[in-house]
């Protein structure tokens, strides 16, 4: 994958924040606990520090580096000429890596700027890292709800959600969010949503439906906010002709 050049900052910064501070509480615990030579409780601390360190690297390792990677083989197949829509594309960490791919078409993003879902989020942030990537001349930036998307039916040959439909409270909300997707993608064209959370409700949204060309999958270790236990499952169709 080549050089990001834009900034990108952390996605759900207070959760990143709260193991790097859960960590360094742990291992202070640890060395008070091994000072007062209470062995069984600094040793309790310490595993309990290190665990948490170690899933304050994976979430930092994925929201800097890791889900660069995923998306950037996911978007491999796309052929250079598509519209392609992001929901919630944030700072343009994916929508950009799209971009980049397509010489021949153009890239809309559209999100609701909350720095509370991504650090730094803020349309004019958007549009400078378009700049930084040199993909600013097919980068179009919509402000809008998931749930309403400002779009006509079978605009998009490709449509994206990279850790976005999850920020919506409500199941229903949600469940219309993925509608919203499917409507707005042209017949045979593709959906991918990236989730750490909901993606077996999206697959049976689609399913109700009626769309059979649908299917679940695991994204792998680079995709971790933590480990495993907060994996992000990636959700693709094909929007059926007709």
């Amino acid at each position: 994958m080549s050089k990001r050049h834009g900034s990108y900052g952390f996605d759900a910064p207070w959760a990143l924040a709260g193991l790097l501070l859960g960590a360094i509480v742990l291992l202070g615990l640890a060395g008070i606990s091994f000072a007062l030579d209470i062995l069984a409780a600094g040793v309790t601390f310490l595993f309990g520090g290190l665990y948490t360190l170690a899933s304050a690297i994976s979430y930092l390792y994925t929201t800097r580096r890791g889900k660069f990677v995923v998306w950037d083989r996911e978007l491999r197949r796309l052929r250079g000429d598509e519209r392609l829509l992001d929901l919630g594309c944030g700072r343009g960490a994916v929508l950009l890596l799209a971009a980049g791919r397509l010489e021949r078409g153009s890239a809309t993003g559209i999100d609701l700027w909350r720095s509370k879902d991504q650090s730094g989020n803020r349309e004019l942030v958007t549009r400078r890292n378009a700049e930084l990537e040199g993909v600013s001349d097919r980068v179009e930036l919509v402000t809008g709800d998931l749930r309403d998307l400002p779009f006509g039916d079978d605009s998009y040959d490709v449509v994206v959600a990279s850790q976005a439909v999850h920020n919506i409270p409500d199941a229903e909300g949600r469940a219309q969010a993925v509608r919203e997707a499917y409507r707005v993608l042209r017949p045979g064209g593709l959906l991918l949503i990236a989730d750490f959370q909901h993606t077996p409700a999206y697959e049976d949204t689609l399913r109700d439906l009626g769309v059979i060309d649908v299917r679940r999958r695991n994204a792998g270790w680079r995709f971790w906010y933590g480990g495993p236990w907060f994996g992000t499952g990636i959700v693709e169709a094909r929007k059926q002709a007709g």
